[in-house]
């Protein structure tokens, strides 16, 4: 897909970007501060909240700069960062959440035999329901969240790097998303649209192996009479609320699209409204969650999100 042109370094320009990265123990956030260092933040882990303000005193310029904070931490409140957050808005803070699945942050723990921080001397479940319930009014309120539950490192790396390598503040991140209704939606999403109606490419044995990547798939759901007028409507209806967005101060939209499978129609469909919309200039990121997670079994384990 055609690529927006690339945006200044992070901290060019007056202003500072500061980025709070936390989310759940084992989600990926140490990863994520590291990718964050690469690409040119000063980076400070495991601060305590209490001394971010004195932290940040002085002239609202400098590198851009990236917290990391963790629920360790002897001061940790949601109350405390959500505070923060709000008070230094004006400053260019802004939350980024680390999110996976429980069940596959219990895997990770089984895998490494960690014990979780919130429950040293009990099953890490017991800790990872304390933590989600801990963090939910922080989820809630982030202004990007990306969900690790089906990423390698290398993915998360590259994540970060399409969210922060350009470093424009208040500039509308988008990411759309392909998925199989049988998996359930994809966590995050702030619109979603199911495309079960269209014609399915499975029941064309020469179609079925292939994906909505390959071009012969694309006209096959493209051929359908229904598809324009879908299709049409969905890119205006974005093009429509992208800007009103943007002056309400959102960093980051999700837009799903659903199939039966999440092999051939939803996979199309994210991949055309992607073009059009990084065509119109936004900057996008497309994630087709069935396809990479069956890449991810077919190949081999690339390390584990910390």
């Amino acid at each position: 897909m055609t690529e927006t042109p690339p945006l200044p370094l992070p901290g060019d320009g007056p202003a500072r970007r500061i980025v709070l990265v936390t989310g759940p123990s084992g989600a990926g956030r140490s990863t994520a501060i590291r990718a964050l260092e690469d690409l040119g933040f000063e980076v400070i882990d495991n601060m305590p909240l209490s001394l971010v303000p004195r932290l940040l005193d002085g002239p609202a310029s400098g590198p851009a700069l990236a917290l990391g904070i963790d629920t360790r931490n002897r001061d940790f409140s949601p109350d405390a960062l959500l505070e923060l957050s709000d008070g230094m808005e004006d400053r260019g803070m802004e939350i980024l959440y680390l999110d996976c699945h429980p069940e596959i942050l219990l895997r990770r723990y089984s895998e490494t035999r960690r014990r979780h921080p919130l429950a040293p001397a009990e099953s890490p479940g017991v800790g990872i329901k304390r933590e989600f319930d801990l963090l939910a009014p922080i989820q809630q309120r982030a202004d990007i969240m990306i969900d690790t539950s089906e990423l390698t490192v290398h993915d998360l790396k590259a994540e970060i790097a399409r969210w922060y390598g350009g470093g424009q503040e208040k500039r509308l991140a988008l990411s759309i998303h392909s998925f199989s209704y049988k998996r359930g939606l994809p966590r995050g999403l702030d619109m979603v649209f199911d495309c079960r109606f269209l014609r399915n490419p499975y029941w064309e044995p020469s179609l079925r192996p292939l994906s909505g990547l390959s071009d012969e798939v694309a006209r096959h759901v493209m051929e359908d009479p229904r598809f324009d007028a879908f299709f049409t409507q969905v890119r205006d209806l974005a093009l429509l609320l992208l800007p009103a967005y943007v002056e309400e101060g959102k960093s980051y939209l999700a837009i799903g699209f659903g199939c039966t499978g999440g092999q051939h129609r939803s996979v199309t469909l994210a991949q055309r409204l992607g073009k059009a919309l990084a065509d119109a200039g936004w900057q996008v990121s497309i994630r087709h969650r069935e396809l990479e997670r069956r890449a991810a079994q077919g190949g081999s384990a690339s390390g584990v999100l910390r």
